[in-house]
């Protein structure tokens, strides 16, 4: 009688184990049979040359005193000089913004007593580039002795931009075609897009427009976009 019961446990076992293994094998050669997704990533880029319609200027202006309240109190008449002589240029409030107020002490040779103090105030003025010659004219004849720029740039770059990033796309899709033809695989839909930095645009200085005393020639500048796209493939 045991040694009946054994044979027949045997035989259960035998059973069990051949029922896991038809079951596995099916599922290991499905998994061996899944294909290989394949994609193709590449990197697109696109610009776009435009002229520049806007100028950013800095205007400085620098006043000494006997003392500390003198010197500011002196600067800031100046200030206002130089700002209200750009609002007469043409150029609204909005475009008129304070940068950097600076007082220091002004000492002797020796360095050992203080002698005066230096201020000074920067005006940041952004205008079209037609009002540019005139903008500063009026500034320094109102009182700035410094300049700086200008600083060329679009109105409309964010728009501009855009375009430059519709045309990376199209770049990234040819190089993809002749990656994809070059491998022997048709090329599929896009699986995923990624923006890349925008390129800063260049500063551009002087010489333009024959009526203004100071002339401001705005050139062109390139707005540039890049892109990384990758594509499924087959």
């Amino acid at each position: 009688m045991m040694r009946l019961r054994w044979i027949l446990l045997c035989a259960a076992l035998l059973l069990a184990a051949s029922a896991i293994a038809g079951v596995a094998q099916p599922l290991l050669g499905h998994a061996a049979d899944t294909p290989t997704k394949k994609t193709i990533t590449v990197t697109g880029n696109g610009s776009v040359t435009t002229v520049p319609d806007r100028a950013t200027f800095s205007f400085t202006v620098e006043t000494r005193g006997d003392t500390a309240q003198a010197a500011i109190a002196k600067n800031s008449s100046a200030a206002s000089a130089v700002i209200a002589a750009v609002k007469g240029a043409g150029i609204p409030a909005s475009d008129i913004q304070t940068s950097q107020i600076y007082l220091s002490p002004q000492t002797n040779q020796t360095g050992t007593e203080i002698v005066g103090y230096a201020a000074s105030n920067t005006i940041t003025v952004k205008s079209t580039i037609a009002r540019a010659g005139a903008v500063v004219d009026a500034a320094v004849g109102a009182g700035a002795n410094g300049v700086s720029g200008p600083m060329l740039s679009r109105s409309d770059q964010d728009a501009q931009y855009r375009d430059a990033l519709k045309d990376a796309v199209a770049d990234a899709k040819a190089k993809a075609e002749a990656l994809a033809s070059a491998g022997g695989l048709t090329l599929g839909g896009v699986e995923a897009i990624v923006e890349g930095s925008q390129s800063s645009p260049p500063i551009m200085y002087a010489k333009a427009d024959a009526t203004a005393s100071v002339p401001i020639e705005p050139g062109t500048q390139s707005i540039e976009a890049t892109v990384t796209v990758t594509y499924n493939a087959s």
